[in-house]
Order: structure tokens, then C-alpha cells, then sequence
């Protein structure tokens, strides 16, 4: 399986250890399932989950997820631009990621964000801890 991985699921993986998001990142390494991103992700991941207001993440949880990314996932490089309608325009590195790596999901705690008709699905953590059950 290929995803792309919001950074909302991090922080809430990062932040709750043992949570459906925590347990649904961990099925994605445990089961191989294939992460991609870019440089832009990669960095969005970064200074996100550095940001003082999530002091409370264990900075070696942060360096671990990073150090797997870069070592486990899958960098697209250069990617197409998607110019379609996005309720979040920030959302919209995720779907040219998506695309361009030809990913089967997008994970994420904000579905609405997301149009519907994209050609790959997006799904909760929930959903995607049950898919890799």
C-alpha cells in the first residue's frame, strides 16, 4: 500500500502514544506499507512537529519518525502541480505527493478537507489501522 501520510495524523500519533493514530502509524512500518513524500513534506513534518506548542512530543519520537521517513519511505521528487478546488490550499501538497507517487490514500484527521473525487481514497486512521489488520 502506498500513502501519503497528513501531518495532522503525526502530531496525534506523536503526541498520544498508544492511540488509534499512534497504532495506525505503527501498522504502516510494521506492515511495509510504502510513505511517500517530498521535500516539501518532509520539511512540513519538520518544522511542524517542532513547533513549540508540541513540546509535549518526545523530540526522540520526532527524530525516530524522521530517520524511518527518510530511510523507509519513498521521496517522489519533483511532482506535478494539482490545480483543482481545496477547502485548505495547504492540504494540496498532499494530493500532488499523492498523485505524483500514485498512492492508493492519503491518511488523515480531516476528511472534509479533501475532495472526494480524486482517484485514490482518503482515509482515517481507523480505517487504516483496519485495512492493515
Amino acid at each position: 500500500m502506498r500513502l501519503v501520510l497528513d501531518t495532522n495524523l503525526l502530531v496525534s500519533a506523536l503526541l498520544k502514544p498508544g492511540s488509534v493514530p499512534d497504532r495506525a502509524l505503527s501498522a504502516v512500518w510494521s506492515t511495509g506499507a510504502v510513505v511517500l513524500y517530498d521535500a516539501r513534506l518532509e520539511a512540513e513534518y519538520r518544522d511542524v512537529l517542532m513547533r513549540p506548542k508540541f513540546k509535549a512530543i518526545e523530540r526522540r519520537r520526532i527524530t525516530e519518525f524522521l530517520a524511518t521517513l527518510e530511510g523507509r519511505g519513498h521521496d517522489v521528487g519533483k511532482v506535478a502541480v494539482w490545480d483543482g478546488a481545496m477547502k485548505d490550499d495547504d492540504d494540496r501538497i498532499f494530493i500532488e505527493v499523492a498523485l505524483g507517487g500514485r498512492a492508493d490514500a492519503i491518511v488523515t484527521g480531516n476528511l472534509r478537507d479533501y475532495p472526494s473525487d480524486l482517484g485514490f481514497a482518503v482515509h482515517p486512521p481507523a480505517t487504516l489501522l483496519a485495512l492493515l489488520a
